[in-house]
């Protein structure tokens, strides 16, 4: 399975609702982990699963790892993608992404992973979707596909800055200063030398609909829009483009069309790709 299956899946089950039809069903506590069930669902073509042990049981063999907030990423798809699943309330709020910048790509070896994401499979890099939906009241009004790859910069353009800071503040005269992953952490502040003071990063990024409003303006007169970006080097790796190609044509609210987005890493350079949308 991959993201054009999540896309037919999109187009043939347009559940919006999400409040009913996870909360309502006792599948989750709130809409945060609603939007993320929601999510597996598209990929995994399980809209229509009752039994919720058949619907898990189906999920399990999609994904080969399922994370958490705490645990990243959200979901990886067997051989496939990797997918960070953002929930925001507001149509043109920000992403916060708190102690980790914005991914490029997904690395085996990268330090935020859990040893259970890197031996999933028999990986070294993955291309990452990141997953935005916009969610108000029990509704989900607004949802975003797009690749790391189009979205956010190389990794080096992150830690480079990271590392200036850190190094920055590392510099501070007379200040006892203690090795950590954070930009910093300041020990023995107080004559007891009892407190410290741990100086960390909060990233955050514009979301989809920001970013790509030069080739995509959300119609607000609708219950739901979706976008996708893919740029056409990823598309065409994809095996069954033909079925969603084939349903743009049956269904007008699904349309394909070819654009060029910047290079996120050289605004300069314009890359060709495949803008996806659907609404209702």
């Amino acid at each position: 399975m991959n993201i054009i299956d999540a896309i037919i899946n999109l187009v043939n089950h347009p559940v919006t609702a999400i409040h009913s039809h996870y909360i309502g069903r006792n599948r989750v506590n709130n809409m945060g982990d609603a939007l993320e069930e929601y999510i597996k669902d598209l990929f995994s073509g399980t809209f229509d699963e009752i039994d919720e042990n058949k619907r898990i049981g189906k999920i399990s063999q999609v994904f080969s790892y399922l994370g958490n907030n705490s645990n990243p990423p959200d979901g990886m798809l067997r051989d496939g993608d990797v997918i960070e699943v953002k929930k925001i309330e507001s149509v043109n709020a920000s992403l916060a992404l708190n102690s980790s910048y914005p991914k490029h790509k997904l690395y085996a070896n990268s330090p935020m992973i859990s040893s259970a994401c890197r031996n999933a499979e028999n990986w070294t890099e993955k291309d990452i979707i990141y997953a935005v939906g916009i969610v108000t009241g029990n509704m989900i009004k607004h949802l975003a596909f797009v690749y790391g790859i189009d979205y956010a910069a190389s990794e080096d353009v992150y830690s480079r800055i990271k590392q200036k800071i850190k190094l920055g503040v590392e510099t501070i005269p007379d200040v006892e200063f203690s090795d950590t992953k954070e930009l910093g952490r300041v020990n023995r502040v107080d004559p007891l030398g009892i407190t410290y003071l741990r100086v960390r990063g909060m990233w955050g990024i514009e979301n989809p609909f920001s970013v790509f409003d030069y080739i995509y303006h959300r119609d607000f007169s609708k219950d739901f829009n979706f976008m996708c970006i893919i740029n056409d080097n990823k598309f065409n790796t994809f095996k069954n483009v033909k079925y969603l190609l084939d349903l743009s044509c049956k269904d007008c609210r699904l349309r394909i069309i070819n654009v060029d987005i910047k290079n996120p890493d050289n605004p300069a350079q314009l890359i060709p790709a495949k803008l996806i949308t659907y609404s209702i």
